[in-house]
């Protein structure tokens, strides 16, 4: 399966706010944390999705920042 970056969230917090929407709207997201380990939940973590469901998770992270 090939997994598409659909967004870098700042932190922890909100790479799993993205993710429990994206697990509501049907969709199975991956955290993968990115830059310095020791930043702990302030490091950027990058969200991906399978590609097939690229352009659904961007609606839904989308509307979520509406």
């Amino acid at each position: 399966m090939m997994w598409t970056v659909v967004y870098i969230a700042p932190n922890r917090p909100i790479a799993e706010m993205l993710k429990g929407l994206l697990e509501g709207g049907g969709i199975l997201p991956m955290l993968r944390p990115i830059g310095a380990p020791h930043l702990g939940d302030s490091a950027s973590v990058e969200i991906l999705v399978p590609e097939s469901e690229v352009e659904e998770a961007n609606e839904i992270i989308a509307a979520s920042f509406g």
